[in-house]
Protein backbone atom coordinates (compact mmCIF):
# COMPACT_ATOMS: atom_id res chain seq x y z
CA UNK A 1 0.00 0.00 0.00
CA UNK A 2 1.59 3.63 -1.09
CA UNK A 3 1.91 5.82 1.94
CA UNK A 4 0.87 9.48 1.88
CA UNK A 5 3.75 11.69 3.42
CA UNK A 6 3.84 15.57 4.99
CA UNK A 7 6.45 17.12 3.00
CA UNK A 8 8.56 20.12 4.60
CA UNK A 9 6.07 22.43 6.43
CA UNK A 10 8.51 25.87 7.11
CA UNK A 11 6.97 28.66 5.46
CA UNK A 12 3.74 27.23 3.73
CA UNK A 13 1.16 29.20 3.42
CA UNK A 14 -2.41 28.37 1.89
CA UNK A 15 -2.91 29.20 -1.87
CA UNK A 16 -5.21 27.98 -4.55
CA UNK A 17 -3.92 26.17 -7.33
CA UNK A 18 -5.02 26.65 -10.76
CA UNK A 19 -6.53 22.88 -11.95
CA UNK A 20 -5.35 21.95 -15.16
CA UNK A 21 -8.43 20.88 -17.98
CA UNK A 22 -8.77 17.60 -15.86
CA UNK A 23 -12.72 16.42 -16.91
CA UNK A 24 -14.04 13.16 -16.09
CA UNK A 25 -17.72 11.19 -17.02
CA UNK A 26 -19.37 9.25 -14.43
CA UNK A 27 -19.06 7.17 -12.87
CA UNK A 28 -15.37 7.91 -12.56
CA UNK A 29 -14.42 7.07 -16.75
CA UNK A 30 -12.52 9.68 -18.85
CA UNK A 31 -15.14 11.91 -21.38
CA UNK A 32 -16.25 15.35 -21.79
CA UNK A 33 -18.12 16.97 -19.77
CA UNK A 34 -20.44 20.39 -19.05
CA UNK A 35 -20.46 19.60 -15.59
CA UNK A 36 -22.55 21.26 -13.08
CA UNK A 37 -20.43 19.25 -10.60
CA UNK A 38 -17.99 21.73 -8.92
CA UNK A 39 -14.30 21.31 -7.27
CA UNK A 40 -14.22 23.54 -4.49
CA UNK A 41 -15.47 26.91 -4.59
CA UNK A 42 -16.01 26.40 -8.89
CA UNK A 43 -12.72 26.57 -9.86
CA UNK A 44 -13.44 23.73 -12.55
CA UNK A 45 -16.02 21.16 -13.18
CA UNK A 46 -14.36 17.89 -12.91
CA UNK A 47 -17.21 15.85 -12.96
CA UNK A 48 -20.63 15.15 -14.87
CA UNK A 49 -23.79 14.67 -12.60
CA UNK A 50 -25.37 11.41 -13.82
CA UNK A 51 -28.46 10.86 -15.70
CA UNK A 52 -31.10 8.36 -15.63
CA UNK A 53 -29.07 6.43 -13.04
CA UNK A 54 -30.04 3.22 -10.80
CA UNK A 55 -28.23 1.09 -8.71
CA UNK A 56 -30.38 -1.99 -7.98
CA UNK A 57 -29.52 -3.67 -4.44
CA UNK A 58 -28.79 -0.18 -2.72
CA UNK A 59 -30.60 0.40 0.53
CA UNK A 60 -29.00 3.51 0.99
CA UNK A 61 -29.43 4.83 -2.66
CA UNK A 62 -33.06 3.53 -2.59
CA UNK A 63 -33.34 6.09 0.89
CA UNK A 64 -31.85 8.65 -0.95
CA UNK A 65 -33.96 8.49 -4.68
CA UNK A 66 -37.02 8.49 -2.32
CA UNK A 67 -36.13 11.37 -0.52
CA UNK A 68 -34.85 13.47 -3.56
CA UNK A 69 -31.42 14.40 -1.99
CA UNK A 70 -28.24 13.04 -0.54
CA UNK A 71 -27.41 13.61 3.45
CA UNK A 72 -23.41 13.72 3.97
CA UNK A 73 -21.98 13.76 7.19
CA UNK A 74 -18.43 15.47 7.16
CA UNK A 75 -16.32 18.10 9.11
CA UNK A 76 -16.01 21.45 9.46
CA UNK A 77 -13.30 22.40 11.32
CA UNK A 78 -9.92 21.13 9.20
CA UNK A 79 -8.80 23.52 6.97
CA UNK A 80 -7.67 21.77 3.72
CA UNK A 81 -10.24 18.42 4.31
CA UNK A 82 -13.31 19.44 5.18
CA UNK A 83 -13.98 23.08 6.27
CA UNK A 84 -17.29 25.46 7.04
CA UNK A 85 -16.84 29.06 6.63
CA UNK A 86 -18.59 30.79 9.60
CA UNK A 87 -19.54 34.16 7.27
CA UNK A 88 -20.19 32.49 3.95
CA UNK A 89 -21.14 28.89 5.34
CA UNK A 90 -19.45 27.75 2.07
CA UNK A 91 -17.87 24.33 2.83
CA UNK A 92 -14.20 23.54 1.20
CA UNK A 93 -11.52 20.54 1.28
CA UNK A 94 -10.78 17.40 -0.35
CA UNK A 95 -13.16 15.28 2.24
CA UNK A 96 -16.13 17.67 1.47
CA UNK A 97 -15.24 17.45 -2.71
CA UNK A 98 -14.66 13.75 -2.22
CA UNK A 99 -18.00 13.59 -1.00
CA UNK A 100 -19.46 16.20 -3.76
CA UNK A 101 -17.88 13.86 -6.31
CA UNK A 102 -19.45 10.72 -4.78
CA UNK A 103 -22.69 12.05 -4.84
CA UNK A 104 -22.72 13.75 -8.36
CA UNK A 105 -22.09 10.13 -9.06
CA UNK A 106 -25.18 9.00 -7.90
CA UNK A 107 -27.37 11.96 -9.78
CA UNK A 108 -27.37 14.39 -7.63
CA UNK A 109 -25.90 17.94 -7.84
CA UNK A 110 -24.49 20.36 -5.19
CA UNK A 111 -28.11 21.83 -4.50
CA UNK A 112 -29.31 18.43 -3.69
CA UNK A 113 -26.88 17.93 -1.15
CA UNK A 114 -27.05 18.91 2.74
CA UNK A 115 -23.79 18.41 4.63
CA UNK A 116 -24.39 17.26 8.66
CA UNK A 117 -21.22 18.24 10.72
CA UNK A 118 -20.70 15.12 13.14
CA UNK A 119 -18.14 14.86 15.98
CA UNK A 120 -15.81 11.66 15.74
CA UNK A 121 -17.40 9.88 18.50
CA UNK A 122 -21.13 10.22 17.00
CA UNK A 123 -19.99 9.05 13.59
CA UNK A 124 -20.89 5.42 13.63
CA UNK A 125 -24.45 6.04 15.32
CA UNK A 126 -25.37 8.25 12.41
CA UNK A 127 -24.62 5.58 10.06
CA UNK A 128 -26.47 3.04 11.84
CA UNK A 129 -29.55 5.13 12.52
CA UNK A 130 -29.82 6.07 9.12
CA UNK A 131 -29.40 10.08 9.76
CA UNK A 132 -27.06 9.97 6.89
CA UNK A 133 -26.89 8.31 3.66
CA UNK A 134 -22.66 8.46 3.94
CA UNK A 135 -19.55 9.86 5.71
CA UNK A 136 -16.14 11.51 4.65
CA UNK A 137 -13.93 13.30 7.04
CA UNK A 138 -11.04 11.70 8.18
CA UNK A 139 -12.26 8.58 8.94
CA UNK A 140 -10.22 6.10 9.70
CA UNK A 141 -11.16 2.39 8.75
CA UNK A 142 -10.45 0.14 11.79
CA UNK A 143 -11.74 -3.18 12.67
CA UNK A 144 -14.07 -1.74 15.18
CA UNK A 145 -15.58 0.13 13.30
CA UNK A 146 -16.36 -2.38 10.72
CA UNK A 147 -18.39 -4.28 13.28
CA UNK A 148 -20.87 -1.73 12.74
CA UNK A 149 -20.70 -0.48 9.63
CA UNK A 150 -19.20 -0.78 6.20
CA UNK A 151 -16.19 1.59 4.28
CA UNK A 152 -15.54 2.31 0.64
CA UNK A 153 -11.69 2.81 -0.14
CA UNK A 154 -9.23 3.74 1.26
CA UNK A 155 -9.17 7.15 -0.82
CA UNK A 156 -6.41 8.40 1.37
CA UNK A 157 -3.37 7.17 3.38
CA UNK A 158 -1.77 9.55 5.85
CA UNK A 159 0.26 9.06 9.58
CA UNK A 160 -0.84 10.13 13.43
CA UNK A 161 1.61 12.81 14.42
CA UNK A 162 2.06 15.58 17.15
CA UNK A 163 1.12 19.46 16.88
CA UNK A 164 3.08 21.64 19.48
CA UNK A 165 3.64 25.50 19.56
CA UNK A 166 6.27 26.33 17.17
CA UNK A 167 9.05 27.59 19.90
CA UNK A 168 8.88 23.76 22.13
CA UNK A 169 11.98 21.94 22.07
CA UNK A 170 10.54 19.41 24.66
CA UNK A 171 8.20 17.15 22.29
CA UNK A 172 10.15 15.41 19.13
CA UNK A 173 7.84 12.70 19.27
CA UNK A 174 5.59 10.32 21.47
CA UNK A 175 8.25 9.40 23.52
CA UNK A 176 8.36 13.08 25.02
CA UNK A 177 5.16 13.13 26.21
CA UNK A 178 5.80 11.70 29.44
CA UNK A 179 4.49 14.65 31.85
CA UNK A 180 2.71 16.57 29.09
CA UNK A 181 -0.68 17.05 28.67
CA UNK A 182 -2.07 15.85 25.18
CA UNK A 183 -5.03 16.65 23.38
CA UNK A 184 -7.25 14.89 20.65
CA UNK A 185 -10.95 14.84 19.70
CA UNK A 186 -13.54 12.50 21.93
CA UNK A 187 -14.08 8.98 20.04
CA UNK A 188 -10.88 9.66 17.96
CA UNK A 189 -8.50 6.20 16.99
CA UNK A 190 -5.54 8.80 17.69
CA UNK A 191 -6.11 9.41 21.24
CA UNK A 192 -6.83 6.10 21.90
CA UNK A 193 -3.45 5.13 20.58
CA UNK A 194 -1.68 7.60 22.68
CA UNK A 195 -3.30 6.22 26.20
CA UNK A 196 -2.36 2.68 24.90
CA UNK A 197 1.02 3.19 23.93
CA UNK A 198 2.60 5.99 25.11
CA UNK A 199 2.93 7.70 28.53
CA UNK A 200 1.15 11.23 28.94
CA UNK A 201 0.78 12.91 31.99
CA UNK A 202 -2.56 13.23 31.34
CA UNK A 203 -5.25 13.54 27.85
CA UNK A 204 -7.75 16.09 27.32
CA UNK A 205 -11.23 15.63 24.87
CA UNK A 206 -13.16 18.25 22.77
CA UNK A 207 -15.41 17.54 20.30
CA UNK A 208 -13.44 19.57 17.78
CA UNK A 209 -9.76 19.83 16.70
CA UNK A 210 -10.17 23.64 16.70
CA UNK A 211 -10.61 23.81 20.18
CA UNK A 212 -7.41 21.60 20.82
CA UNK A 213 -5.67 24.60 18.85
CA UNK A 214 -7.43 27.21 20.86
CA UNK A 215 -6.16 25.53 24.19
CA UNK A 216 -2.50 24.82 22.43
CA UNK A 217 -2.20 28.49 21.70
CA UNK A 218 -3.66 29.28 25.09
CA UNK A 219 -0.72 27.41 26.90
CA UNK A 220 -3.23 25.01 28.02
CA UNK A 221 -1.96 21.74 26.88
CA UNK A 222 1.10 20.69 25.56
CA UNK A 223 0.53 18.93 22.31
CA UNK A 224 -2.19 17.74 19.69
CA UNK A 225 -2.24 14.49 18.21
CA UNK A 226 -4.08 13.29 15.18
CA UNK A 227 -3.58 12.68 11.43
CA UNK A 228 -0.85 14.82 10.03
CA UNK A 229 -3.01 15.71 7.22
CA UNK A 230 -5.00 17.37 9.74
CA UNK A 231 -2.66 18.94 11.64
CA UNK A 232 -0.98 20.26 8.11
CA UNK A 233 -4.05 22.43 7.67
CA UNK A 234 -3.62 23.94 10.87
CA UNK A 235 0.29 24.70 10.73
CA UNK A 236 -0.40 26.41 7.15
CA UNK A 237 -3.05 28.62 8.69
CA UNK A 238 -0.31 29.54 12.01
CA UNK A 239 3.36 28.64 10.32
CA UNK A 240 4.57 31.13 13.02
CA UNK A 241 2.79 29.63 15.81
CA UNK A 242 3.09 25.98 15.12
CA UNK A 243 4.63 23.00 13.91
CA UNK A 244 4.73 19.41 13.82
CA UNK A 245 6.96 17.56 16.11
CA UNK A 246 8.47 14.64 14.49
CA UNK A 247 7.55 11.83 12.38
CA UNK A 248 4.59 9.67 11.86
CA UNK A 249 3.88 7.12 14.02
CA UNK A 250 1.13 5.04 12.38
CA UNK A 251 -1.02 4.54 9.47
CA UNK A 252 -4.33 6.12 8.98
CA UNK A 253 -6.86 5.01 6.42
CA UNK A 254 -9.15 7.44 4.97
CA UNK A 255 -12.59 5.61 4.23
CA UNK A 256 -15.93 6.46 3.53
CA UNK A 257 -18.23 5.29 6.08
CA UNK A 258 -21.45 3.73 4.67
CA UNK A 259 -24.13 1.31 6.16
CA UNK A 260 -22.98 -2.08 7.05
CA UNK A 261 -23.63 -4.80 4.21
CA UNK A 262 -24.24 -2.01 1.25
CA UNK A 263 -22.00 -3.58 -0.67
CA UNK A 264 -23.44 -2.49 -3.99
CA UNK A 265 -23.12 1.15 -2.66
CA UNK A 266 -19.44 0.18 -1.56
CA UNK A 267 -18.82 -1.27 -5.22
CA UNK A 268 -19.68 1.61 -6.72
CA UNK A 269 -17.81 4.34 -4.65
CA UNK A 270 -14.44 1.77 -4.88
CA UNK A 271 -15.03 2.03 -8.27
CA UNK A 272 -15.59 5.81 -9.12
CA UNK A 273 -11.77 5.99 -6.98
CA UNK A 274 -10.56 3.33 -9.13
CA UNK A 275 -11.16 4.59 -12.47
CA UNK A 276 -11.24 8.65 -11.62
CA UNK A 277 -7.50 8.98 -10.80
CA UNK A 278 -7.57 11.83 -12.60
CA UNK A 279 -10.10 13.28 -10.35
CA UNK A 280 -8.30 12.39 -7.10
CA UNK A 281 -5.25 14.07 -8.56
CA UNK A 282 -6.90 17.37 -9.13
CA UNK A 283 -8.29 17.50 -5.78
CA UNK A 284 -5.46 16.74 -4.23
CA UNK A 285 -3.05 19.48 -5.91
CA UNK A 286 -6.03 21.84 -4.73
CA UNK A 287 -6.41 21.36 -1.03
CA UNK A 288 -3.68 19.40 0.10
CA UNK A 289 -0.63 20.05 -2.00
CA UNK A 290 -0.36 23.89 -0.42
CA UNK A 291 -0.26 22.69 2.67
CA UNK A 292 2.53 20.70 2.44
CA UNK A 293 1.01 17.57 1.78
CA UNK A 294 3.06 14.49 -0.89
CA UNK A 295 0.99 11.45 -1.73
CA UNK A 296 -0.70 8.85 -4.11
CA UNK A 297 -3.51 7.27 -4.46
CA UNK A 298 -3.90 4.44 -2.81
CA UNK A 299 -5.44 0.90 -3.77
CA UNK A 300 -9.09 0.40 -2.75
CA UNK A 301 -9.84 -2.20 -0.67
CA UNK A 302 -11.57 -5.54 -1.57
CA UNK A 303 -15.18 -5.90 -0.59
CA UNK A 304 -15.07 -8.61 2.98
Amino acid sequence: MRRTRIATLAGIAIAALALTACNTGTPGGTGDTGATGDAGDGDAALWEVATDFSLEGSPTFDNISERGSVIVGVKNDQPGLGYEDATTGERTGFDVDIARWIAASLGFAEDQIEYQTIPSANREQAIVNGDIDYYVGTYSITDKRKEQISFAGPYFITGQGLLVAADNTDINGPEDLAGKIVCSVTGSTPLQRIRDEFNPGDTVEYDTYSQCVEQLLAGSVDAITTDEAILAGYVAQRPDELKIAGEPFSEERYGVGLAKGDTVLQEHINTLFTDGGDVWQALFDLHLAPAGISGEQPDVDPID
